[in-house]
């Protein structure tokens, strides 16, 4: 039987209620609406919980996996007036135990509606048809459910399922891939049985070249319109005009990580509003207490942001002379949300602590100089090591046994080398540096912080996990390819941690995957 749990819900900062359940709820909304239901609340809402590794900070709540007995919830009536993108802001300061919930990045209304606010889902959900179609494939599938008879669409209908796909399609990605296609043209074929192709692979291979084919001639129909930003950079007018002959398929400039917003659509404002904002910003960055103002003048100039990233492919000097706010914690978590629609912290610390007792069995199961090499970091696990020393030694397990060196990514100093490691550094294309007052990893590092391109661009990170995230979210924010030497490493953290572009996976991050979910 399930164990039952206390619930303390913080409903505001005067009013908190006692909450008792039978068990944890499968689902986050089912939650909701128990907590709606117990404590009387109206309207929409969303939960967060008080996290213990984080020093107390409230986090939002994705997973029931999260809750435990005597855990506390907190309630955040759903904004109404302002359009919110949410993403963890967690309070990371090691020198207090800060309980920071400012949890939102806000985004005015012109700029959010062009950013898409959802990456690709792992069940594609096929929308409704129009009122015609749709009473078309409901007595086409009763009918194949009695005696599997197919049904053959009129054009008409087949012109309506194709256009509906293609926005829904394009709501998710600019330019999808094959195997995306085929999860549409499976998920398709799933729910409307009727349109079945027994000849073809899957019985859906068909609708797969069709949707091919029609994405082509919607990309066509939203340029002839001037539609999509990100795709009329890509068209022969828009190539270097330094190349003797321009090649349409040269340099395309497209979401090739599982971007959601990779070349946002072009903004009203001119360049030359928008530069002035940026110059704002500078002197807004100086002032104290000022994170608000510094987070809605960085949202707002996203787009102008990230078209320079994208086509002046700026050095890293220039980028933290001309954007030094991108440069924090906070801001580098804003812009991964921007660019990806996912959260980066906190799904890629969730994720890490949900795969880590199976990631451990799996490491430990290897033999050879993987097991030699780990053998010395997973002994750390054994001693008592809190949440941030754990997930430091699994992800240097993870980096060993995906055949790579951690300490080409991870370079750890005693404090007393500061100098020589300066020097050393500065040859640095990308990784994290440590600094220690001794070479056992129980004791919290003096600081932590991230080298690119010889610049320090991060410092008195909380912890080597946290800086992992920031480096991987770092590639996505300044468009940076992933740390050299580091292929298996990154992919994993993509594809795995982080669910992005989770349909290309080389076949050793595949299996690693397969590995990880055969226990869950």
């Amino acid at each position: 039987m399930a164990n039952p749990i206390r619930l303390l819900i913080l409903l505001s900062d005067n009013s908190s209620e006692r909450m008792d359940l039978s068990r944890v709820p499968d689902t986050v909304e089912e939650l909701i609406e128990q907590v709606k239901e117990s404590c009387k609340v109206a309207g929409g809402i969303r939960l967060q919980y008080k996290d213990v590794d984080f020093g107390g900070t409230f986090v939002n709540l994705n997973s029931t996996s999260m809750i435990k007995d005597l855990t506390t919830i907190k309630v955040i009536p759903s904004a109404t007036e302002t359009l919110i993108l949410e993403f963890v802001e967690s309070d990371l300061d090691t020198s207090s135990s800060s309980t920071h919930t400012d949890d939102t990045v806000i985004l005015s209304s012109s700029s959010s509606e062009k950013l898409r606010t959802e990456p690709w889902p792992k069940e594609f959900n096929i929308p409704q048809f129009s009122f015609e179609t749709e009473g078309q494939l409901e007595k086409g599938n009763a009918e194949y459910t009695k005696d599997q008879t197919r049904l053959t669409p009129t054009s008409k209908m087949l012109s309506d399922i194709l256009e509906r796909l293609a926005e829904k399609i394009f709501s998710y990605k600019a330019y999808p891939s094959d195997a995306d296609l085929s999860d549409v043209a499976e998920a398709l074929t799933r729910k409307h049985p009727c349109l079945r192709q027994p000849d073809s692979f899957n019985e859906s291979y068909g609708w797969k070249l069709r949707l091919k084919t029609k994405m082509s001639n919607y990309h066509t129909q939203l340029k002839s319109h001037g539609l999509a930003s990100e795709l009329l950079v890509n068209t022969l007018k828009s190539k270097s005009r330094e190349d003797p002959v321009p090649k349409p398929a040269k340099n395309n400039k497209k979401a090739r990580r599982g971007e959601a917003s990779y070349y946002p659509q072009t903004s009203s404002e001119n360049p030359e509003s928008l530069e002035l904002e940026r110059i704002s910003l500078l002197t807004e960055l100086k002032k104290r207490n000022n994170e608000k103002t510094v987070r809605e003048k960085m949202a707002r100039t996203f787009e102008f942001r990230r078209k320079e990233v994208v086509d002046k492919k700026p050095d890293i000097k220039n980028l933290l002379e001309r954007w030094p706010g991108l440069f924090q914690m906070e801001e580098i978590n804003a812009e991964f949300l921007r660019v990806t629609a996912v959260p980066l912290l906190t799904r890629f610390m969730a994720q890490l602590d949900k795969h880590s007792p199976q990631l451990l069995k799996i490491i430990r199961k290897k033999g050879g100089t993987t097991k030699a090499k780990t053998a010395i970091i997973l002994e750390f696990l054994d001693q008592d090591a809190d949440a941030d020393i754990r997930r430091e030694c699994i992800l240097k397990s993870l980096i060993i046994y995906l055949g790579e060196r951690v300490e080409d990514l991870i370079k750890e100093y005693m404090i007393s080398q500061k100098d020589e490691a300066e020097e050393e550094l500065q040859s640095t294309t990308m990784a994290l540096f440590v600094f220690r007052d001794n070479s056992s990893l129980l004791h919290q590092p003096r600081d932590i912080g991230i080298i690119t391109d010889g610049v320090e661009v991060l410092n008195e990170l909380p912890s080597v996990a946290a800086g992992v995230a920031m480096v991987f979210g770092l590639c996505y924010a300044l468009n940076m390819e992933y740390p050299r030497g580091f292929r298996f490493t990154f992919e994993a953290l993509q594809n795995i941690m982080m669910e992005l572009d989770f349909n290309k996976m080389t076949s050793k991050i595949r299996k690693l995957n397969c590995e990880l979910n055969t226990a869950q």
